[in-house]
C-alpha cells in the first residue's frame, strides 16, 4: 500500500507503524492534516474537537458537505480520513482532559488558549508539538520542543479572514514536518516557519 512512499522513507516506514499522533481541531488546519497523514501508516491518531460542522465551515474544511452540518467535526472527519488501516479515534471534548500517551501534538485550532495548554501538557510529556496559524495570505508553523509558545508574544484576536488554498499549504507543511520527525528523519526543533503568499511565495525560516 505504501509502495511509493516507502521507496522515499525505506526501512524508516517501520517507525511510523509505531507512532500515535494527537490532532488538536478538526477544522480548516484539521482536514488537510487528517487528510494527510492519515495514510501514511501511523498506529493511531486521536482527533480532538467539540465543535460542529456550520455552514460557513464548508468552503474552507473540505471533508465536510451541507448533509453534515450539524453533526460533530471529529466523529465525520475520522471517518473520511480512516481509508488505509490506520487506527483514527474521534474524540468529541475539550483538549483539557486529554489523558492517552501520543508521540506528536498537531495543534490545527484558532485559539491561543488551546494552544498553551498543548504547550504545557507536551512539556510536561517530554514531547514536541506542532504549532500552526492561518490569516489572510499569511501562515506560520513551528515544531517546538525546548522553547516556549509565550516567546512568540501571540495574543488573542480576531481572525480577519481566511484563503481556503492558504490553509491547504501551512497545513501541507505541517504534515510533512510530522512526517519526517515520525519517522525518525532530521527535522528542525523550535524553528518558525512563516509563509507569505501576499504577493509572490515567500517562506522564510527563524529560529526561536
Amino acid at each position: 500500500m505504501f509502495r511509493r512512499q516507502i521507496e522515499i522513507l525505506g526501512e524508516k516506514q517501520k517507525e511510523l507503524s509505531q507512532k500515535s499522533v494527537l490532532v488538536v481541531g478538526a477544522g480548516g488546519l484539521g482536514n488537510v492534516v487528517m487528510s494527510e497523514i492519515g495514510c501514511i501508516g501511523l498506529k493511531e491518531i486521536f482527533i480532538i474537537d467539540f465543535d460542529m460542522i456550520e455552514l460557513h465551515n464548508i468552503h474552507r474544511q473540505f471533508q465536510f458537505k451541507d448533509t453534515d452540518i450539524g453533526k460533530y467535526k471529529a466523529k465525520i472527519l475520522a471517518d473520511r480520513t480512516h481509508r488505509c488501516g490506520t487506527k483514527i479515534t474521534p474524540i468529541v471534548d475539550k483538549f483539557d482532559d486529554f489523558d492517552k500517551k501520543v508521540d506528536l501534538v498537531i495543534d490545527c485550532t484558532d485559539n491561543f488558549e488551546v494552544r498553551q495548554k498543548i504547550d504545557t501538557y507536551a512539556k510536561q510529556n517530554n514531547i514536541p508539538w506542532l504549532y500552526s496559524s492561518v490569516e489572510n495570505w499569511v501562515g506560520q508553523v513551528c515544531l517546538f520542543k525546548d522553547k516556549n509558545l509565550d516567546i512568540f508574544n501571540l495574543g488573542e484576536h480576531k481572525v480577519s479572514g481566511v484563503m481556503p488554498a492558504m490553509v491547504g499549504i501551512v497545513g501541507s507543511i505541517e504534515a510533512m514536518i510530522a512526517t519526517k520527525y515520525l519517522a525518525g528523519l532530521e527535522v528542525e526543533m523550535d524553528k518558525l516557519y512563516y509563509i507569505d503568499f501576499t504577493k509572490e511565495l515567500k517562506i522564510n525560516g527563524f529560529k526561536v
